[in-house]
């Protein structure tokens, strides 16, 4: 259990009435992690046992597909000592009626989902009031700040989707153009697709932002992996085009990993433009390769540039640590990096750096089961999946 922080005796004893309503059952405040685990952080119980806080993340949230992501919070108790999970989760507002107006939900879960919307609202109020919102007080009306970058992420989103759906309709209108020169007709086409992908792209990033704004540190989900490489070589292309050209290696089928495609889109494009400054004005062009080495994915990013100098491979993923000139660079993007291979993929970072000849970052990212549809799969990962998903 983490330590007490301020007003945390509140939020315990909204879990202690709680426990109360439920016969005394042990109930539990838990936050998601950047690993994807549950991290007890509070409990009715001032010395809980281990199976009163240890919540299975496969036999609950999984298992019922319910999204994973880090920074949300779930209240819950087990129903009975060896029994199945009752969870909710921490949100600001009650969930929707539901259908038909017909209530089908027990009265203990009724009374976790209360707990949780009451610590949902006390910390919301805690966070505007941290951030100096005189309007954040029990009786007064109430203006959180924090959810400002979600409003201009939902607006910002909604002008995408329209410019999106425009340019959809104009890709439609040119491939009917019959009085224009089909080899000019398919450049624009062309052209236009790639618009298009950089909208999709911009989309998602809106989408990353308002994830974080609701608290949301990171996603959790399934994403072919191979696909994130490409779309991110197809549009950081362009991006260091006028530095050193890109290229893209590797013929690999899809490939499915667990975790926040966003962040790995976001590691890869600090690694490629690294690659550009170290290459850039020289005619060899950036390398971007990915293929598969027994259970692990590879992404491996080359250049051949001005290398790292051997005193400096120890530091490279320090924070803040940095090798070019003063305002040129941060010293954060590698650490971003790092952290996202190790903590949210169960990875590892290797690098290969001469002076002078060039530098080869490569990323291995466990490959967790596939999908029985997947060619690469063998018959052991086919049958555990088989059996997860019955």
């Amino acid at each position: 259990m983490s330590e007490p922080r301020a007003g945390e005796d509140t939020r315990q004893e909204v879990l202690r009435q709680a426990s109360v309503a439920l016969g005394g059952r042990p109930v539990t405040l838990w936050e998601v992690s950047s690993k994807a685990e549950l991290d007890p952080k509070l409990s009715s119980d001032p010395t809980p046992t281990h199976h009163a806080t240890h919540l299975d993340v496969d036999g609950t949230l999984r298992r019922w597909q319910i999204p994973i992501v880090q920074g949300s919070r779930w209240v819950g108790c087990p129903t009975a000592p060896e029994g199945p999970w009752l969870i909710a989760p921490v949100r600001t507002r009650p969930p929707a009626p539901p259908p038909g107006g017909q209530e089908r939900r027990s009265a203990e879960r009724l009374t976790l989902e209360l707990a949780a919307l009451c610590i949902g609202l006390m910390d919301r109020s805690v966070v505007a009031i941290e951030a100096g919102d005189p309007g954040a007080s029990a009786t007064g009306p109430f203006r959180d700040l924090t959810s400002l970058p979600a409003v201009m992420a939902h607006e910002l989103g909604n002008r995408l989707t329209t410019a999106r759906a425009a340019l959809q309709l104009a890709i439609e209108a040119i491939g009917g153009w019959t009085d224009v020169d089909a080899g000019r007709r398919l450049e624009a086409l062309d052209e236009l697709g790639q618009v298009l992908e950089d909208i999709d792209r911009g989309t998602q990033f809106v989408r990353a932002v308002r994830d974080r704004a609701r608290g949301a540190l990171a996603r959790w989900e399934r994403f072919d992996a191979v696909r994130v490489v490409q779309s991110c070589c197809t549009l950081e292309g362009r991006v260091i085009k006028d530095r050193v050209s890109l290229e893209f290696a590797g013929s690999l089928d899809a490939t499915y990993l667990l975790g926040d495609p966003n962040a790995l889109y976001d590691a890869l494009v600090n690694l490629i433009r690294n690659a550009a400054d170290a290459a850039s004005g020289r005619p060899e062009p950036v390398s971007v390769a990915v293929e598969r080495a027994g259970q692990s994915l590879r992404v491996s990013v080359r250049d051949k540039g001005v290398g790292i100098a051997v005193q400096h491979l120890d530091r490279i993923f320090e924070a803040g640590f940095t090798t070019k000139g003063y305002g040129e660079g941060t010293g954060m993007g590698l650490a971003l990096v790092s952290d996202v291979v190790r903590n949210m993929f169960g990875g590892h970072v290797a690098v290969d750096s001469v002076v002078g000849v060039g530098t080869t970052v490569t990323l291995s990212l466990p490959i967790p089961p596939q999908r029985a549809a997947d060619p690469h799969a063998s018959a052991t990962e086919q049958s555990a999946t088989h059996v997860a998903q019955a």
